[in-house]
């Protein structure tokens, strides 16, 4: 993940935005994508190979489910950005009443279906930080080989 893209370049490549960030390792492992103009959920589930692309389960979104994902991503940014650091760890409680209460809320969006696609993600970066649009992460998608849809 060395080459910083700009967002541009990244679109016209078929990328799209992290919107929310769930999970972390080396990169975004579990969130919201923009994929084709609307939102998807990803989740690599364990998987990680470094700078190389990875395996992911990759979902559509409710309309409601993305509206309540980007209520908590933005009460996540706020309380990220009065800590100072962007070192937080996202997911561990205690950042607010209403924070807890959407993951509850959000429990069973978040989990796989069966019939969720198996996607490679390629992923790029444009250098920001966690914004309440987004995050500055991309991700490309290409089928993988197990899913013959």
């Amino acid at each position: 993940m060395a080459e910083t893209w700009d967002e541009a370049k990244l679109l016209a490549h078929g990328f799209g935005r992290v919107l929310v960030e769930l999970e972390w390792y080396d990169g975004p492992r579990v969130g919201l994508v923009d994929i084709g103009g609307l939102p998807h959920y990803f989740d690599g589930y364990g998987q990680y190979s470094g700078d190389e692309a990875d395996e992911y389960r990759v979902w559509p979104a409710s309309p409601a489910a993305a509206e309540l994902e980007r209520e908590q991503w933005a009460i996540y940014v706020d309380w990220n950005e009065r800590q100072g650091t962007g070192a937080a760890y996202l997911g561990q409680g205690g950042i607010s009443a209403r924070y807890d209460a959407l993951d509850a809320l959000l429990a069973q969006d978040r989990q796989a279906p069966d019939d969720a696609r198996r996607l490679v993600g390629e992923l790029r970066h444009t250098g920001t930080g966690h914004r309440v649009d987004g995050t500055g992460h991309w991700f490309r998608w290409r089928p993988d080989s197990r899913d013959h849809r």
